[in-house]
């Protein structure tokens, strides 16, 4: 990417796809489930932006993704880029039909295939005339979700500000393309307010993207599709799904219809109910692994921890010194394990400042082992090439011990994941540090889920039918013949119904199989 006449940018774009999507990447991302349990859930009255490059190909065709006509405007400037042209027809004279666009839009919102098949508008801009005339001069996009299925070859501090500056002003998510041929993360999928998506099953091992060359955790999650073109497109529409949401009410009533629907919350949702494969890694100062982020997009967990509803802290401490600030012994507890919240942590210019969540994780089984999911977001804000100092910390509210935490000092994202928590009470913290700070009030979004899964196992007849919860999903039902090491596990079939809300496998109780788990990929 490559900055010219001062305020102005050209970009180099790759566009790697393939033609056929698979529709098994809507069960792996949670959408089969969640179009299963919930109703009508599927983009109604959320307008969608969709950016494509290489001009003059760059429209989406409505017939091929089977969407009118009527639903489509289309947006065109050119240098000095001081004004746009529109068309609300297809054909126009602005541009010509792109199969990528095509391919991009199906998987976002075709009506055979996509994840949000009912948006009420798609605005189809060129790429180019997205960043020089909207967001480098602050025109308004009407869509609260910009899709932008393009990948570029070089990391622009100087177009991630911009691009910051637009979404904390004007509220859009702009999802991005993370992945070109295994090279490292670009501009503007490593700018701080907007989500960057990676590739899921790429080779083995897959090449790293991140972390960008200032030492930031991107990309934030991945979702399934092999090239950076299907995966953007599934998060985009996605998040199209977890808006309408928030809007008719799914996290909650009253004031927390529109922090559900808070670009910073949405973000959270996304990261927090991602699934993390056998190899995600991240570290105390490295919140996302460099390749998956957050892990593989799952819109099933995301949603469930939006209607899990809205749930504030506990009590705020301040004026601590940097480390330890261990549980302040408060009573008062968050009611449920699995929900977000839409806060604010205030400083002053010396204070450190701890807004702290008390959960009591159990299940009533004594020897019940849990896993911890929790993802903290705020922005950039305007005009600032700082961040604010944000940090999250688990203890453990009995012993005061430090359970982990997540204290990178650039990212604006923080993340715990922990496979193995004994139940307990705990004290979830999210630090403001008040040194150096960029604003003394930081609004910040916080999602989380503590779980535990069980597997039940009963005998009918000459059959064992299993069953376990559809939430938290992406577990994968295993058998065995024995336990005598070493122990091969094999997936078992046929896959699981959904029957009030509980997976449910019938499988031949006289087979050689008879030992049963489940595992996350």
């Amino acid at each position: 990417m490559h900055r010219l006449r001062g305020a102005q940018f050209v970009l180099i774009f790759v566009f790697l796809w393939q033609t056929t999507a698979r529709a098994s990447d809507l069960d792996v991302i949670g959408v089969t489930l969640l179009r299963t349990v919930t109703t009508n859930l599927n983009g109604t009255n959320i307008r969608v932006g969709q950016a494509e490059a290489g001009a003059p190909n760059w429209e989406v065709n409505p017939g091929v993704v089977g969407q009118p006509t009527n639903r489509f405007t289309y947006f065109y400037g050119t240098s000095p880029y001081s004004s746009v042209s529109l068309a609300t027809a297809f054909t126009n004279s602005l541009g010509l039909e792109s199969s990528h666009a095509d391919m991009v839009a199906g998987n976002c919102y075709g009506l055979s295939g996509g994840v949000a098949t009912n948006v009420v508008r798609v605005d189809n801009y060129e790429a180019n005339t997205v960043i020089n005339y909207y967001v480098n001069q602050g025109h308004l996009i009407s869509g609260r979700v910009m899709n932008q299925s393009f990948a570029s070859d070089t990391y622009n501090p100087t177009l991630d500000q911009i691009y910051d500056n637009y979404a904390a002003s004007n509220g859009v998510l702009f999802v991005t393309g993370a992945q070109f041929n295994g090279a490292p993360i670009a501009s503007p999928a490593t700018c701080y307010n907007g989500i960057g998506v990676g590739v899921s099953d790429a080779p083995s091992p897959p090449p790293p993207y991140g972390p960008t060359p200032d030492g930031r955790s991107k990309p934030d999650i991945a979702a399934p599709g092999q090239f950076a073109s299907y995966t953007t497109a599934y998060v985009s529409g996605a998040a199209v799904l977890l808006i309408q949401a928030g809007l008719r009410g799914d996290g909650g009533g009253g004031g927390a219809t529109n922090a559900a629907v808070d670009l910073r919350t949405v973000k959270a949702l996304l990261l927090n109910g991602a699934i993390k494969p056998a190899d995600w890694t991240n570290s105390t100062f490295a919140p996302l692994d460099i390749f998956y982020g957050a892990g593989v997009l799952n819109v099933f967990n995301s949603y469930k921890q939006l209607a899990g509803g809205r749930h504030g802290f506990i009590v705020s401490t301040g004026g601590l010194t940097n480390s330890p600030h261990p549980p302040t012994g408060a009573t008062g507890t968050v009611s449920g394990l699995s929900g977000w919240d839409f806060n604010t942590n205030s400083t002053s210019a010396r204070s450190n400042v701890v807004n702290h969540y008390y959960f009591n994780v159990t299940n009533g089984v004594s020897n019940a082992t849990f896993t911890a999911t929790i993802t903290l977001v705020w922005n950039r804000h305007r005009t600032n090439s700082l961040i604010n100092n944000l940090d999250l910390f688990l203890y453990d509210a009995r012993s005061s011990n430090l359970v982990t935490c997540s204290t990178s000092r650039v990212d604006n994202v923080e993340h715990i994941f922990v496979p193995h928590l004994p139940p307990g009470r705990y004290d979830l913290q999210v630090f403001k540090s008040g040194g150096a700070t960029v604003t003394t009030n930081e609004p910040y979004a916080l999602a989380y889920e503590f779980f535990s899964m069980g597997l039940n196992v009963a005998r009918s007849g000459t059959n064992a039918v299993l069953k376990w919860p559809i939430y938290p999903a992406g577990f994968i039902l295993e058998s065995t013949a024995n336990l005598i090491p070493p122990v091969v596990w094999s997936a078992s079939n046929p896959a699981p119904g959904v029957t009030n809300n509980q997976n449910i496998a019938v499988l031949n109780a006289a087979g050689p199989n008879r030992f049963f788990r489940l595992r996350r990929p």
